[in-house]
């Protein structure tokens, strides 16, 4: 691929693809040529990205006739399952932020950190997994190199803006005292849903699903035992996950930790003597994953707990689209 490639955002209106273009800026993401895309109603709009303003396209079925090396979609699973083979049919690389071709076997799953490999076999669509699951196999990895993973129990406490704007209107209106929702079936502010994305015949969501089935693809290993329980709750940004592990192998917790803190895309904070641990509301806006409350589960052979937190529209979404991009063009 060209050392600048030409690069199209789908979806850039939208949450996510506003971010997507804010962190392309942070990280002076190289290209040639731009196309912002969007759905008919935002086309025509301006954006202005590195101080040059950009007219927003709409999506259409002629859009990838262009010379679009990379396509970066945040539009939502209809739009990605429609245009994506489109675009690669074209000789555009997608990269997909929907759940769209997270379980196609042809697709790769990738979180760069962890098996930035897979990019490799792509055939033309790469996707970027589920945003609870990105921040937690950045920690689950260098663990299962060294020691094994037997079991995962994960318990997540996700923000609103893992819904979209409609999340944070949710938030926002029920911070003002209003009962009224859009996007969630129970009012958010003073409250946890543990009901993320639609429940399925298993009595499990789609999003405690996704987690356990994203867990096994990119790392490689269906034996692992995985279960979930995802939870809303009402602050804005960053998914903290408590994360109960059972390891193959015994281990010390200070050489866990020491491992966790030289790892890739992780920072530890793990103070508790003096409060230190990791909060969304310090980690909004960042890049890596944070991990802490490092400590031996007493009730099982080679157990620990961890606390792992992350900006679920940053690293969950916008960011690690953007590291797959970069590992691309290397």
């Amino acid at each position: 691929m060209n050392k600048k490639p030409n690069l199209a955002i789908v979806g850039a209106t939208g949450l996510v693809g506003s971010t997507v273009l804010k962190v392309l800026e942070e990280r002076n993401f190289p290209f040639d040529n731009l196309y912002i895309m969007a759905s008919a109603k935002s086309a025509g709009n301006t954006i202005t990205f590195k101080g040059k303003d950009y007219i927003v396209e709409e999506l259409t079925e002629q859009s990838f006739k262009k010379p679009i090396d990379i396509a970066i979609f945040s539009a939502g699973g209809s739009v990605s399952q429609k245009f994506a083979p489109i675009a690669a049919e074209c000789g555009v690389t997608v990269i997909d932020n929907s759940s769209a071709w997270r379980m196609d076997a042809n697709v790769p799953l990738v979180v760069p950190e962890v098996n930035a490999d897979d990019i490799k076999w792509n055939k033309g669509i790469i996707a970027n997994p589920n945003c609870s699951t990105i921040q937690a196999v950045v920690v689950l990895k260098p663990l299962y190199d060294k020691y094994g993973l037997k079991r995962i129990i994960y318990s997540t406490y996700q923000a609103v803006s893992g819904t979209g704007l409609k999340g944070i209107e949710d938030l926002k209106n029920g911070l003002a005292g209003s009962t009224e929702t859009v996007a969630y079936p129970h009012p958010i502010a003073g409250n946890c849903l543990p009901h993320i994305d639609v429940f399925t015949e298993n009595g499990y969501t789609k999003e405690e699903m996704k987690m356990i089935k994203e867990t096994h693809k990119i790392l490689g290993d269906d034996k692992i035992g995985v279960t979930a329980t995802t939870v809303r709750v009402p602050i804005f940004d960053c998914h903290s996950e408590s994360i109960n592990i059972e390891l193959e192998k015994p281990f010390e917790i200070d050489d866990i930790k020491k491992l966790l803190a030289s790892s890739q895309g992780l920072v530890l904070q793990d103070d508790p003597a003096n409060n230190v641990y990791p909060l969304a509301r310090n980690i909004a806006g960042k890049d890596e994953v944070f991990v802490g409350r490092i400590r031996r589960d007493f009730s099982v052979e080679n157990g620990i707990n961890i606390w792992v937190v992350a900006d679920n529209i940053r690293k969950g979404a916008a960011t690690n689209a953007i590291q797959i991009a970069e590992e691309l063009i290397k």
